[in-house]
């Protein structure tokens, strides 16, 4: 007996032994054990989330797609209700839409109750901007206005009612149920409605599908108007070509219409004034008295005025529908100074003025271009010189334009060098006349304009002279511009145009020396310096004149 109690306190002892250092293990285990539990409840949970987070994404992508599968507004606002109602099993879902004014907001869609399309909410009420302020969806009371989205009928528990902002990011002219044309800082209110006599809540993941949905809604209204707005451009581009291209045939039934009738008038008005210019001439070889051969006279000189105004005209006429080509061809550039040194030589002449030429030597003799042209454009500019000087002189100048002498700063970037083809001929005509006043000088080549400063400006022609001048210049490739210090003290008038070059080398140039008009007795002149120089302080017989 005594044994047994031995051995029994002997293994007891052992067990206490052995528990001391068995007891730690075993809580350890325990304690791993918990920890693992709750982290296996942890990575279930996360697995939910995960599982949560990727339908929802994938409901995002499937609502994204058929919310930008079109561009039109109705059917996109449509396509999001019916896509919501649909993927959240929701009772009801609505847009609220700014009014007119934007005092208010106005029921515009609904999913299932069509009834309540209409209502109005003010926008001033609290709940509407606690959903205005948030960038997240937010539940609202079922009682409060916005949720009254569906008609009240019998006994039934009160549904969980989230609502979330739409911004209106690019929104003009918008007309769904007459929608108000929107700034760009406004909101509409969607408003969804879980099953009523149901516990069901909302899940946090489910309004982040709300919130996400909300943006692509708010993107895709911003494109739809944006392609609206284009293609209302284009209509309008549209209707604006058609009627440019209707007013361009008018314009151009017009011109046709203003050629015949000018080609009429050149026919028949050129016909009677000639005729009254040659009876004119010859009535004023019989004997007249003095009175009479003064009416005569004027009789003359207004019918050439008439044809030269009949000619600007016919001339203005065809450079503005662009028919109107130069002439080109060979000619003798000297002798078209001379030509029209003749033609203004009688009335400086009559006026006592001092009149000079002079060409530079290197100005060739003949050249190519239309010589009509140009010597309408020199005789035009001369003519205004003499015709505006009561006393002194006008002087004449011609050479060939060089790079490096160009004097005026746009000239100097328009004209190339001469070259072997062709050169750049600068005529410049000064005269000590009336003058032009500063302000008139960008006016002068315009046509119907007639300057009304100076003091010698009582022979106004019809304002076409100079206008058709520059019109030849620009055919010519040149430049024409004038220069004046002022009223009292004189006009530069400078022109330069481009010809080409005969291409015959052997050809000796000849000066020109103006002749005399054979009635008149003036002496011709000759010079052997570099440059040919003429002067006239002749007195004219107004015959004379009169014949020119």
């Amino acid at each position: 007996m005594a044994v047994a109690k031995v051995s029994t306190a002997v293994v007891s002892c052992a067990t206490a032994l052995m528990l001391v250092h068995i007891i730690p293990d075993l809580l350890s285990v325990k304690t791993r054990e918990m920890f693992l539990k709750n982290k296996a409840e942890e990575l279930d949970r996360e697995m939910v989330i995960i599982r949560a987070q990727e339908e929802t994404g994938r409901h995002v992508r499937m609502l994204t797609h058929e919310i930008r599968s079109t561009l039109n507004r109705d059917t996109i606002l449509k396509t999001t209700l019916v896509e919501l109602g649909r993927t959240l099993g929701l009772e009801e879902c609505a847009l609220w839409m700014p009014s007119h004014n934007g005092s208010s907001l106005q029921l515009s869609l609904t999913l299932r109750y069509p009834i309540s399309v209409g209502a109005t909410v003010s926008i001033q009420l609290p709940i509407v901007n606690k959903v205005f302020n948030s960038i997240h969806a937010v539940i609202i009371p079922h009682s409060c206005p916005l949720a009254r989205i569906r008609p009240l009928s019998g006994k039934y528990v009160p549904p969980e009612v989230a609502a979330v902002r739409v911004p209106l990011l690019y929104l003009s002219n918008s007309q769904v149920n007459n929608w108000p044309e929107l700034s760009a800082n406004g909101y509409a209110v969607m408003v969804l409605m879980l099953p009523s006599d149901s516990a069901r809540k909302w899940h946090v993941h489910e309004l982040e599908l709300v919130e996400v949905v909300a943006d692509q809604v708010a993107v895709a209204l911003s494109h739809a108007s944006i392609l609206e707005e284009s293609m209302r451009a284009q209509d309008m581009l549209t209707e604006q070509n058609a009627a440019l291209d209707l007013a361009r045939q008018e314009a151009e039934r017009a011109i046709c219409a203003r050629n015949d009738f000018l080609a009429v008038m050149n026919h028949e008005m050129r016909t009677p004034v000639h005729a009254i210019i040659a009876l004119s001439s010859l009535l004023l070889e019989t004997e007249l008295t003095p009175e009479q051969r003064v009416m005569v006279e004027t009789v003359l000189k207004s019918s050439n005025l008439l044809e030269t105004l009949i000619n600007d005209v016919l001339d203005l006429s065809r450079l503005e529908d662009g028919s109107l080509k130069l002439d080109i061809g060979i000619f003798n550039l000297h002798a078209v100074f001379r030509e029209v040194i003749n033609l203004i030589k009688p009335i400086a002449a009559m006026k006592k003025l001092s009149l000079s030429l002079m060409v530079a030597p290197n100005v060739p003799a003949f050249a190519v271009g239309d010589e009509r042209r140009l010597m309408q454009i020199i005789l035009n500019v001369a003519g205004n010189a003499v015709k505006f000087t009561k006393e002194g002189q006008v002087s004449v100048m011609a050479c060939v334009e060089k790079q490096e002498s160009l004097e005026d700063p746009q000239a100097l970037e328009s004209y190339p060098a001469s070259s072997d083809s062709h050169f750049h001929l600068r005529v410049q005509i000064k005269d000590s006349g009336c003058g032009v006043s500063p302000q008139d000088i960008p006016h002068l080549f315009t046509k119907f304009i007639c300057t009304r400063s100076g003091v010698n400006r009582s022979q106004d022609g019809s304002g076409l002279g100079l206008a058709i001048c520059k019109r030849f210049v620009n055919l010519m490739e040149g430049h024409i511009w004038l220069q004046s210090e002022g009223l009292g003290k004189g006009c530069t008038a400078t022109i330069v145009v481009k010809l080409g070059n005969n291409g015959n080398k052997t050809e000796e140039s000849t000066q020109v020396v103006p002749r005399a008009h054979p009635k008149c007795g003036v002496e011709n002149l000759s010079s052997r310096n570099p440059f040919l120089t003429i002067s006239s302080r002749t007195q004219i017989p107004k015959k004379c004149l009169l014949d020119f």
